[in-house]
């Protein structure tokens, strides 16, 4: 059976070595299986029996998922059945492209590949979290917030320009609000710590009622070590500077509130890194549930049904033609990543603007290097480095 990854990457081109993956999950499997056996009982209530069942369930996908990735690090890719395909996929999902959250201004790294590139890059990932936020309107007919933004300039976000339609709209002077609407940054928006349960639990779900995740897979369930950062307040949007005629893009202007300094900008790449398919790079954004373009299944397997809230997605760069205005990543993305940056993991400049994906297929994103002489960044004063 192919492979078909919703991250659009195969199991080998995600994991530096299946059989050690392999290994980490079966181990972690065997533990908590020794764990639920300790703790069962005859007269276990009908909630405790729906979690052993469910729990049940989940090691029986991830048990063929080890299956399936053994048989692929022994060349036997031909063998693998559905069933240890799904969990191949599964682990890929969960451990390979991650969606972790942010609580705190901060982020568990979760064992395996990313476990060390996370951690050596947790200060500048953590300065990253500062500047980026969720964008809310108010006066809006049916959405309380539209996508993420992320400061660029002085006073400057950048994010989508399907994002600032929802709340602006063009003129013969340019861009102004709409009648009766209004929008802000707000770089919280995180998942409360008191909705975070202890490792091996889905985030903000009740005990009882869903499968847990076994601790190497665990999506980011906790705040990181010693951090208790705020995030800071929310600033208003006071003006769109300009809606870029040829890619996704908008550029607006904020004020902090009661006059307190923003953020330094994030840094914009103003050349292309060396290299870039194959590249580490992680996205900071609000995926809210969409299932019109994604598949509920595997959108649960990452998301662990918890959305709107801020995650860190790392994954790679995967494709960039030269001259081009599109570069693609496969990071674990939704709908309201739209105004993501997508930085880089080497040096934390933000190479580009994520602006949508499609399911197996891949993310793409604004390569914002190649329009380092655009006016319309110039006039917004994008912080190029």
């Amino acid at each position: 059976m192919p492979y078909g990854s919703p991250v659009a990457t195969e199991p080998g081109q995600v994991f530096d070595n299946l059989r050690g993956v392999a290994e980490r999950v079966r181990r972690h499997l065997e533990e908590e299986i020794s764990e639920s056996v300790e703790e069962s009982s005859a007269q276990d209530a009908p909630a405790d029996q729906i979690s052993r069942f469910a729990q049940e369930e989940r090691a029986r996908v991830l048990e063929a998922g080890v299956t399936g990735l053994e048989k692929l690090a022994g060349n036997r890719a031909d063998e693998i059945d559905e069933d240890e395909y799904f969990g191949v996929e599964a682990i890929v999902l969960l451990e390979g492209r991650p969606a972790l959250l942010v609580q705190g201004q901060d982020f568990v790294a979760p064992e395996g590949d990313w476990s060390a590139p996370l951690d050596a890059g947790r200060a500048a990932i953590r300065d990253a979290l500062a500047r980026v936020g969720r964008v809310e309107v108010t006066g809006h007919p049916s959405l309380d917030w539209v996508g993420t933004a992320f400061l660029v300039g002085p006073r400057t976000v950048m994010t989508n320009r399907h994002v600032a339609v929802e709340f602006s709209r063009a003129e013969e002077a340019g861009w102004s609000f709409q009648q009766g609407m209004s929008a802000r940054v707000d770089p919280g928006e995180e998942l409360p710590a008191a909705q975070a349960p202890g490792p091996g639990l889905a985030p903000g779900l009740a005990p009882g009622l869903v499968p847990s995740l076994a601790p190497g897979l665990a999506p980011g369930l906790a705040p990181g070590p010693g951090s208790t950062a705020a995030a800071p307040p929310p600033y208003e949007i006071t003006e769109v500077i300009g809606v870029h005629p040829d890619v996704d893009m908008a550029l607006l202007r904020v004020v902090p509130p009661d006059g307190a300094p923003l953020p330094a900008p994030l840094a914009v790449a103003a050349d292309a890194p060396a290299t870039l398919p194959g590249r580490p790079v992680y996205v900071i954004g609000y995926p809210a549930w969409d299932g019109r373009r994604n598949e509920p299944e595997s959108m649960r397997r990452i998301f662990m049904d918890v959305y709107n809230v801020k995650r860190l997605q790392p994954g790679t760069a995967t494709e960039f033609t030269p001259g081009g205005l599109v570069m693609k990543h496969d990071c674990s993305t939704l709908g309201g990543n739209s105004g993501s940056p997508v930085l880089d993991l080497a040096d934390h400049r933000v190479l580009g603007l994520h602006f949508g994906g499609r399911y197996r297929l891949g993310n793409f994103a604004v390569p914002l290097w190649e329009l380092v002489d655009d006016p319309l960044l110039a006039r917004a004063e994008v912080n190029w480095v």
